[in-house]
């Protein structure tokens, strides 16, 4: 079980390796969204906010999120690090992502982006 400080920080060095980026800043210039990060283990949310191409974190949770990301702990920790890739949690049910199925693949695709496969 990983920490609500340990999801912080991945998701801090989610949003540093987000920001370096510029092609993925210019990518998602018109891209305005709000992620919810939601733990379902322990008490931890997390907002991403995606305006004009840059990713700002904050803690706790924004009403009315485009996209609900859910799982445990040390998934969303190991996620957001970039030590495992959404596929496997997604498919076997320990990683939900509520959503336009648009904006999914899109999120899919900037942790692509930033970790790789």
């Amino acid at each position: 079980m990983a920490s609500h400080l340990e999801i912080k920080e991945s998701l801090q060095a989610f949003l540093e390796n987000y920001n370096r980026n510029e092609r993925l800043k210019i990518m998602n210039k018109d891209w305005n969204r709000v992620i919810l990060v939601r733990a379902n283990d322990i008490a931890s949310e997390h907002t991403l906010v995606l305006s004009g191409g840059n990713l700002s974190v904050y803690e706790g949770a924004r009403e009315n999120p485009d996209l609900t990301v859910i799982a445990d702990s040390e998934t969303l920790a190991d996620l957001f690090y970039g030590d495992i890739t959404p596929t496997e949690p997604y498919l076997n049910g320990t990683l939900k992502v509520l959503g336009a199925e648009d904006d999914i693949v899109r999120l899919d695709f900037i942790s692509l982006m930033i970790w790789g496969e």
